[in-house]
């Protein structure tokens, strides 16, 4: 045996190991044979010479338990968990912690408010009544809406210019004009007009003789615009409207004390209810000016809803929205295909008319002694037909809104 000692491993605190022999530590060693090197013979011990290992530049970083890894080039290694976490380690977010729950809070809001809304609307649009009411006639430009303030009386008669039934107490053109113009012309009930059919009576006779229909079909002769969309409102739908967003502002330039319609007001503006609200777009009696200051009221009273059905107090109330599409859906009548999408577009489009201003379609005459239907408005042909001509491609001027 050779005296000397072998030598240590190229690692610091190696084993010891004998020459030609490559050997981790804890490892089985066994001789490695040499490769004869060029020129050389095979030893007389009959051992064949080791092969030369090759040598690399790039260093080694070592890993925990025992083994090792090449750094890459430009790259630093990451720093390893600590001996006995268990995990690996966790990656830093770069956007901070309240900023990530901010907008997981906004999400979530938003999922519950459009499934709230969807829900809502689907609801309230599956509680309107449709009839068949669209008349299918050549479509004119613009997109026209046709408003009745429908009078059901349970069969009583409403005799005032000799017919019986259910009447149109308000009739409202709304009408948006291809040119983004929006008008909100009201069209008054003891209008005298040419019924198809019937002959000459009063507008809102139409509808005792024929229903939404007829009244859709005398309104589009008299006017020259094709009706896109029919909504009627019962009255008593309008009082559960108001109701349901509280109240209405609502102005008059006198003091008023109606028997017949049931308004008690006193000059100026006032918050009122439903019953208060309905009075005021009905009374008409204690009025000089009859059936011009009726639609003046009525249309004060669009506005004025609208305003209201917009306010946050609303919009942000969810007892409200419920209460509001509860009473809405049901004393809507709409024509085929005009559903709660429609009638909230309708909406807007009134409440834009009503920003704009008003129109008033021109009177010839409104205090005109008929035979047999009273006392009725008369209208000179041409100057409507020029005053609906404007109205539809929105040339014509509307003037400011009264306050009162």
């Amino acid at each position: 045996m050779s005296d000397h000692q072998p030598p240590r491993s190229s690692r610091p605190g190696g084993p010891r190991r004998p020459a030609g022999h490559r050997a981790r530590a804890g490892g089985s060693a066994r001789q490695v044979p040499r490769s004869p090197r060029p020129g050389s013979s095979v030893g007389s011990s009959g051992s064949t010479p080791t092969r030369a290992l090759p040598v690399s530049e790039e260093p080694f970083v070592g890993v925990p338990g025992g083994s090792s890894a090449r750094a890459e080039p430009g790259h630093d290694p990451v720093a390893p968990p600590p001996p006995g976490s268990g995990r690996s380690p966790r990656r830093r977010s770069r956007f901070p912690r309240p900023l990530r729950l901010g907008a997981t809070l906004l999400v979530l809001v938003l999922v519950v408010v459009v499934g709230w809304g969807a829900g809502l609307v689907l609801w309230a649009d599956s509680r309107i009544e449709h009839v068949d009411a669209l008349s299918g006639v050549e479509n004119t430009e613009g997109t026209t809406y046709l408003i009745a303030g429908s009078d059901r009386r349970g069969g009583d008669a409403v005799n005032d210019d000799g017919t019986e039934g259910a009447r149109t107490d308000t009739i409202m053109l709304l009408h948006k004009a291809r040119n983004g113009n929006s008008y909100l012309i009201s069209l008054p009930r003891d209008t005298l007009v040419d019924i198809p059919g019937h002959g000459g009576y009063k507008l809102n006779a139409a509808y005792a003789f024929g229903g939404a229909p007829l009244l859709v079909e005398t309104v589009e002769e008299f006017t020259g615009l094709t009706i896109d969309h029919y909504v009627e409102i019962g009255f008593d739908g309008v009082s559960g409207m108001v109701d349901a967003v509280d109240h209405v502002n609502l102005c008059i330039d006198r003091d008023v004390d109606d028997k017949k319609s049931g308004l008690s007001m006193t000059e100026g503006c006032h918050d009122v209810g439903g019953e208060q609200a309905l009075a005021f777009v009905r009374a008409r009696y204690f009025d000089p000016t009859a059936d011009i200051g009726r639609q003046q009221r009525q249309q004060q009273f669009v506005g004025a809803l609208m305003d209201r059905v917009t306010s946050p107090a609303v919009l942000l109330n969810p007892f409200s929205q419920v209460k509001l599409a509860g009473a809405g859906s049901d004393s809507l009548v709409t024509s085929e295909g005009t559903g709660i999408f429609t009638v909230g577009r309708m909406a807007l489009t009134a409440r834009s008319a009503m920003s704009a201003g008003t129109l008033t379609m021109p009177v010839e005459n409104p205090e005109f002694q008929t035979q047999n239907s009273g006392v009725a408005i008369l209208t000179d042909d041409e100057d409507i037909a020029t005053f609906f001509d404007s109205v539809e491609d929105g040339s014509a001027e509307a003037t400011a809104a009264d306050g009162a």
